[in-house]
């Protein structure tokens, strides 16, 4: 078995290459959105699948190739707006993603028990490109790596200012459909390219209030709860079955009616807080991705893949959340997601515009749903993947896809070292009831070590 957690160095028989469009595209600046173009998204969202069966390299060169004549955004690069340089746009040039091939000395046998927690040494499986800026790195970065057993991983870096969770689920879909049907004149879903639909007004009108984006007087004195240029976090990572997801949501008193993910936010939000232990008044968020696609007037039109979501905001005081049923968190929730129609989204796009907002993470826990958009059922044609996940674990909370369990979901974050025990103890703990005392009996130690952790 293979002796340690870090895996080894990738040996790379070739220089990485471009992959260009088979034909040619158009040629022009490609607007982003005010979605699109939000400075917290200014990176690339990073895949991991691990297959059994290799496909030959040659084909997915092929295949990524004819799909980027539809995907031809993803063949450009990324550049500032000649009218205003905080903005950026896309250069649809043609010049191609980068495509890197390599080897390990490593099995699917020996890869698949390190799965379950990602690993810094995984970066490895993704060539990294260097560069003086976050510009001059192409949108669309894949590296195929060769086991020794005749298993691939492909991994692949998307930057998320062209494409949200959906549209990149859509695009990977899109590129299988050419590798298994090379013959194929179209897809089956075409791109929509054209984020004009978002822009904002002429004159900008903020008519709903945003708390996604303020900042409490209360949360600046306290401080970021996990911050991790103070605090050393670790992953953590948790599967909860159907049944174990319709426990909790039976806890959901006086009435279940809510969906898996209202339950299980909600019950990693408690376990968050519990674990944690801030301040009994403070007032703590969730943060969680909501697609608005359907929610606008008139809706997107289908294939559109660039950011079409935004950040829901529940919130509560952290005494509330830790005593309460998962219930009152679940009502929390609800409430964000009921606020968000087309004057909220249209009213934040125009927010964006008058100033360059951030998400208030101050007290505040994200959740970004990769689950339940059929990331796991890609298929390049030698069967699903035995893994798919990201490459790194972020701060952030992800729910995960559970392959061959669709039903199930995999929670994956990463909290400080400190409180593992504790929240691994919380996230297990699905009983309604809580310890009254435990958060005033903690206060002013927990409170002085986050105001200690803001200070240094």
């Amino acid at each position: 078995m293979f002796p340690s957690s870090d895996i080894p160095d990738c040996f790379y028989p070739f220089q990485p290459t471009l992959v260009c469009p088979k034909l040619p595209t158009p040629e022009h600046s490609l607007y982003l959105s005010n979605l699109d173009d939000q400075k917290f998204l200014r990176f690339s969202i990073k895949y991991l699948y691990l297959y059994k069966k290799s496909v030959p390299v040659d084909t997915l060169k092929s295949s990524l190739s004819r799909v980027l004549v539809d995907y031809y955004p993803l063949a450009g690069r990324l550049r500032t707006s000649e009218e205003d340089d905080e903005k950026l746009q896309i250069d649809c040039n043609g010049q191609g993603a980068l495509f890197a091939e390599a080897f390990i000395n490593l099995s699917a046998e020996e890869f698949l028990p390190l799965l379950s927690k990602p690993n810094r040494s995984w970066r490895k499986l993704l060539y990294r490109e260097e560069s003086q800026s976050f510009l001059d790195i192409p949108p669309l970065v894949i590296q195929v790596t060769h086991l020794r057993c005749g298993a691939l991983i492909i991994c692949m870096a998307i930057n998320h200012c062209l494409a949200d969770g959906l549209g990149t689920c859509q695009f990977l879909h899109a590129w299988a459909h050419m590798t298994t049907k090379p013959s194929s004149t179209a897809l089956p879903v075409g791109p929509f390219h054209f984020r004009e639909l978002l822009r904002p007004l002429k004159s900008p009108k903020i008519t709903k209030q945003h708390p996604e984006f303020t900042v409490s007087t209360v949360d600046r004195i306290v401080g970021t709860l996990v911050d991790p240029t103070t605090q050393h976090v670790v992953p953590t990572c948790f599967t909860f079955t159907p049944s174990q997801i319709l426990q909790i949501r039976k806890l959901c008193v006086p009435s279940n009616k809510c969906t898996s993910f209202e339950a299980l936010a909600s019950h990693v939000w408690r376990a968050w807080v519990r674990s944690l232990g801030p301040p009994p008044s403070l007032r703590v968020k969730l943060l969680f991705s909501v697609n608005v696609r359907g929610r606008l007037r008139p809706q997107l039109p289908a294939g559109y893949y660039g950011n079409g979501f935004v950040l829901g905001c529940a919130e509560t005081t952290a005494r509330e959340l830790a005593r309460s049923n998962v219930g009152h968190g679940v009502e929390r929730v609800q409430e964000a997601k009921r606020a968000l129609n087309d004057d909220y989204v249209r009213s934040m796009i125009d927010l964006l515009e008058e100033r360059r907002a951030r998400p208030d993470l101050s007290a505040t826990l994200v959740i970004s749903q990769w689950a339940k958009l059929g990331l796991e059922d890609v298929d390049f044609g030698e069967g699903k993947p035995l893994h798919m996940g990201p490459l790194a674990s972020e701060i952030y909370c992800l729910f995960l896809p559970v392959v061959g369990n669709p039903e199930a979901i995999t929670v994956l974050m990463s909290v400080p070292e400190r409180v593992v025990e504790k929240f691994e103890c919380c996230m297990r703990d699905f009983s309604a009831e809580n310890d009254r005392g435990e958060m005033e009996k903690g206060e002013q130690v927990i409170h002085g070590v986050v105001r200690l952790d803001v200070e240094r």
